[in-house]
């Protein structure tokens, strides 16, 4: 089995949100990936662009794909990558394609100069967990994610 990674593009635009919306499925979350085309175009490739999305394909199917963007440390001085989605189609699974958008992506930091390439999972995903320690990563203990968001966001912004 061959695993091909490219940067997507613009045709690419109707299988990430496919993908998305299986992921947000898998992660018992359907009715909350609300991404349009639109949205994931102007994310993506507008002039304000502000990710970027690798696509993994087997024999030019696409199974898989990784949403990432930089993120910048100000104890490093440096930026990192911060993967924020990545997906591999159920029939794909086990078969490398995780590992290969993976790597793909740590390629990406080292070639760039980041300190770091960071991504939250969901503590119930033992199965990504595990696949990640596989990997070498490590899990932050010590720290945990916040956010603000919707009507929350609104009243902190004072508007």
């Amino acid at each position: 089995m061959t695993i091909a990674i490219h940067r997507a593009e613009p045709g690419d635009i109707q299988t990430i949100i496919r993908l998305v919306r299986e992921l947000a499925e898998y992660e018992r979350e359907p009715d909350s990936a609300k991404a349009t085309p639109n949205d994931i175009e102007a994310a993506l490739f507008g002039s304000r662009a502000v990710a970027e999305a690798v696509i993994a394909r087997v024999e030019g199917k696409p199974v898989g794909m990784a949403v990432f963007f930089q993120n910048f440390s100000t104890w490093t001085g440096r930026s990192g990558i911060y993967l924020e989605d990545l997906y591999v189609t159920p029939d794909a699974r086990g078969g490398g394609v995780g590992s290969a958008l993976l790597r793909h992506l740590a390629s990406i930091a080292v070639k760039r100069g980041c300190a770091r390439f960071e991504w939250a999972v969901l503590d119930w995903n033992q199965p990504a967990i595990d696949f990640y320690i596989s990997k070498g990563a490590e899990c932050m203990k010590e720290w945990r994610i916040y956010r603000v968001a919707g009507d929350a966001l609104t009243e902190l912004a004072g508007a």
